[in-house]
């Protein structure tokens, strides 16, 4: 166990004091804010007021389209193109629209935004989606009956919610159990991929350096084998919890160095009624607050890093296995890697069916299959599990761990010694069954 412990202390140290390690942990979380924070730039510079004229020669538009901060209409009685065009090259506004008297607004009619500069998807998916309300409103109003209007028409439409209840007890958002089982099995995936193959990597350093010959002729291929996985899945951890923390800071940055958003926000609520605006507000922080109560975040949280341990030891002996199965070439080791990461993409396509059906039969047996269950039981967890399921889940995965060690240390124990010859898939079994 000393000579365990020795090595998870060489893994974790000799990566940590790596200058890749440390450009890495840092410089990744830098460059996701940097890019973050050039969308959010470009979407403030980008979003200019648009100013768009109307030379609505039918009358039946003016007063009727709504107007936003991102696009502005104005009417104008000039009906002369030339002119229209003239003012439009002075830059007094961004482009206009003729509407022709012949113009019905009926299925078929079109209309031309003329500017004389490119117009994007959005800008003219956000015009044409103005005119065609516009329209809308003028072809209801000629439906009602007089006296009637369409404010009249408009409170008369009802907005309840659905919420939802398991067995009586107490209501949940589905909502909030969609997102939050759909962000928890994506990090189990993707930290699955990450860090099972940094082990798989490390034990092919490992043996085309030739450390590994020395390093056996000391300890015994399982115990070298177990520190490695150990020592790099505690690398893992402690990246994983600086990039949390690094993120977190510089989200909390985020309106120091852009100030514009907070004044945007403040504008924003400033157009609204005050005390709608801050009561929506209110009511969502309430909402959001009371769904983490009613899922019980300590609880999911306490099982996320069962799982992520879980899952994380059980692919990471694999992945293991056949990083000591190859030489120097990397194409070996892609096809080797095939079948280990068909489980975790399966897995990903079975989560993505749970969160939408989480009581169905491929969501249950998804999630209480070992090689599974750590990606589709985190997407179950946010609905409600009942407690023999989570029980048998991490029953059979503890299982699955011993047993996918078990077959990789067997496997290691041969291949790690084994140079010049291509191990495939038979050439394993082989070693597993005789290791």
């Amino acid at each position: 166990m000393n000579k365990t412990l020795i090595i998870i202390r060489r893994e974790f140290l000799s990566r940590v004091q790596k200058k890749s390690f440390l450009l890495s942990t840092i410089l990744l979380p830098l460059f996701i804010f940097g890019l973050y924070g050039l969308i959010i730039y470009f979407s403030i510079k980008g979003e200019d007021n648009l100013k768009v004229v109307v030379a609505d020669q039918t009358g039946m538009l003016e007063g009727k389209l709504d107007s936003s901060d991102n696009i502005a209409f104005s009417f104008t009685r000039e009906k002369d193109p030339v002119s229209l065009q003239a003012e439009l090259d002075k830059k007094n506004y961004a482009g206009y629209i003729v509407v022709p008297t012949s113009f019905e607004g009926k299925a078929g009619d079109s209309l031309v935004y003329i500017s004389n500069s490119n117009v994007g998807l959005i800008t003219k998916e956000k015009i044409q989606s103005r005119l065609n309300k516009a329209l809308e409103k003028i072809q209801v109003q000629k439906l009602l009956a007089p006296g009637v209007s369409l404010a009249q028409l408009d409170s008369t439409k009802s907005d309840i919610t659905l919420k939802v209840s398991k067995g009586g007890q107490k209501t949940g958002s589905t909502g909030f159990a969609y997102a939050l089982g759909f962000i928890c099995g994506i990090l189990i995936y993707v930290i699955l991929l990450i860090y099972g193959s940094m082990v798989m990597r490390g034990v092919m350093e490992e043996k085309t350096s030739r450390i590994a010959e020395v390093m056996v002729s000391s300890v015994k291929p399982y115990q070298l084998m177990l520190g490695k996985i150990i020592g790099i899945g505690a690398v893992g951890l402690v990246q994983f919890l600086i990039w949390t923390v690094l993120m977190l800071g510089l989200q909390m940055l985020l309106p120091l160095i852009f100030p514009q958003l907070l004044e945007q926000a403040v504008q924003h609520s400033n157009t609204m009624p005050g005390a709608a605006a801050n009561s929506q507000q209110m009511d969502m922080v309430k909402e959001i607050l009371k769904n983490m109560h009613d899922v019980n975040m300590g609880k999911i949280l306490s099982l996320f890093i069962l799982y992520f341990l879980g899952g994380y030891l059980m692919y990471s002996a694999m992945f293991a296995a056949v990083g000591s199965a190859v030489n120097e070439d990397p194409q070996d080791a892609q096809q080797l890697m095939l079948p280990i990461t068909m489980p975790i993409i399966f897995s990903f396509v079975i989560m993505t069916q749970a969160i939408n059906k989480p009581d169905g039969g491929l969501a249950i047996f998804g999630s209480l299959f070992p090689l599974s269950s750590p990606i589709v039981m985190m997407a179950r967890l946010p609905y409600g599990v009942p407690g023999w399921q989570i029980f048998l889940s991490l029953l059979f995965l503890v299982f699955g761990i011993m047993g996918t060690t078990w077959l990789a240390a067997r496997i290691y124990r041969t291949g790690i010694l084994m140079y010049g010859k291509k191990a495939n898939w038979k050439e394993l079994w082989k070693w597993a069954r005789k290791g």
